[in-house]
């Protein structure tokens, strides 16, 4: 077992998700909430009760986010986004979506200073069509920070810079950490991985989901640079992000995908969990005032 974990992967309940992605831990009631994009659902773990609770979605939804409102969060659908009231599962529109033909939302993660980033993706995931755009309450658009992307993923911030990735190009990419500017970030290739959904721990470690490569790897981020440190073996094919949470914020939560497998095995489209040696970052909260 890597000096990283403290336990091995095991499966979090029975269900499995066609395309799980964007595990949000939130410390103020002690659960985790995720979605499964392809079958419009959110979901939501108890671990003090073994507990997992499911709600449907009207729409494709990709990420459920924390706001300064206990229970209130935001959801970033096909159609904008839009407040979400857990307990009456009702849903707010607060910004369309952007005009992007061809396109549906991905990742998504709230900013050090409470505004929501989110990336725009190729429904074909094929051509750079796609952007990443930030919102903040009171606008009525999004803002578009880069375009010519294909598949947004990663969205983490450490030392005054933004981390991100294209899963489609294998490569992250670092910048300012109130605005992307494409003509200041700097690139990493993923080498032979396909970089997906990301954690990041205190002291600067980026674990990253590689999809379709059955794998976690570790990298560090150093006076700004990103290096590789060692790949983490999971018992799924294609894990798509991750993020840490429990009590003690080391407990690292993994989602993963069935979609297009021919023959998915027992836990592909799980959510795992393990203990680790590190200390998750905790996440952001969006502002409404």
């Amino acid at each position: 077992m890597s000096s990283f974990l403290r336990s091995e992967f095991t499966a979090v309940g029975d269900y499995r998700a066609e395309l799980g992605e964007t595990p949000v831990w939130c410390d103020r009631s002690q659960s985790l909430l995720w979605v499964d994009i392809l079958a419009q659902r959110l979901l939501r773990y108890w671990p003090a009760t073994a507990e997992i609770t499911i709600h449907l979605l009207p729409e494709l939804t990709s990420a459920a986010l924390l706001t300064e409102r206990d229970d209130i969060f935001l959801l970033l659908c096909q159609s904008g986004i839009r407040r979400y009231d857990f307990a009456r599962q009702s849903t707010e529109l607060l910004c369309p979506y952007p005009d992007a033909p061809g396109t549906r939302p991905n990742e998504a993660a709230i900013a050090p200073d409470g505004s929501l980033w989110f990336g725009a993706m190729d429904l074909a995931e094929k051509d750079p069509i796609g952007g990443w755009y930030r919102y903040q309450h009171g606008d009525t658009m999004a803002t578009r920070m880069m375009d010519a992307v294909t598949i947004p993923n990663t969205l983490v911030w450490f030392e005054g810079k933004v981390w991100f990735a294209d899963s489609a190009a294998k490569r992250f990419y670092s910048g300012n950490a109130r605005r992307i500017d494409r003509k200041k970030i700097s690139c990493y290739s993923s080498g032979d991985t396909t970089p997906d959904g990301s954690a990041l721990s205190r002291d600067g470690q980026l674990i990253n989901a590689c999809f379709g490569g059955g794998c976690l790897r570790r990298y560090q981020i150093n006076q700004g640079e990103l290096l590789a440190q060692d790949d983490i073996p999971l018992p799924v094919g294609q894990p798509s992000c991750c993020t840490f949470g429990g009590s003690d914020m080391k407990t690292l939560f993994v989602t993963s995908a069935r979609k297009q497998l021919e023959s998915p095995g027992e836990l592909d489209g799980a959510l795992l969990q393990a203990k680790t040696s590190v200390t998750g970052a905790a996440q952001h909260r969006f502002i409404f005032s």
